[in-house]
């Protein structure tokens, strides 16, 4: 008979697992409030960047990519060194995972930069793009776990 269905909030969160409840249970509004600062900072960094670096409709945009890659290469750093610390502070992953992070990085710019050059007439640009972008977060979260793992596990030897 197969196990009812258990809805998950997090895909490395399980909440059958005491341990893994801990961030969730103690003070919701607190975690709320945690990320809501952290998105407002991550949400200001990237807005600061994109006005930084503007891109034409029909050219490549540098800066959402250059936010969404450097920002899941951060997310594979930062769940590597929580992990190294057993989880860390109980606010750490919600204040800098979903809040700054989650902030930072941005998946409606890149599918909004995409529909642009599409409408512009560039159609080569937006398909590099797509690519480009989903191809470059997983080899950066990829990217940042494993060398931060590797760094932490030969700095406690």
């Amino acid at each position: 008979m197969p196990e009812p269905f258990e809805p998950r909030t997090d895909p490395d969160v399980d909440l059958r697992v005491p341990a893994d409840r801990r961030e969730l249970t103690t003070r919701p509004a607190t975690i709320l409030a945690t990320i809501a600062a952290g998105g407002m900072l991550g949400a200001l960094a990237r807005a600061g960047l994109q006005h930084v670096a503007p891109h034409p409709t029909t050219g490549f945009p540098w800066a959402t990519f250059s936010i969404n890659t450097s920002g899941c290469l951060l997310i594979g750093v930062l769940m590597a060194v929580l992990g190294h610390l057993d989880g860390g502070h109980p606010l750490a992953r919600p204040f800098l995972g979903v809040g700054v992070l989650g902030g930072f990085t941005t998946f409606s710019t890149y599918a909004v930069d995409v529909q642009q050059a599409l409408v512009a007439g560039a159609p080569g640009t937006a398909l590099a793009y797509l690519a480009a972008t989903v191809l470059g977060a997983l080899v950066a979260v990829g990217l940042g776990d494993a060398l931060t793992a590797g760094l932490l596990r030969r700095a406690t030897r």
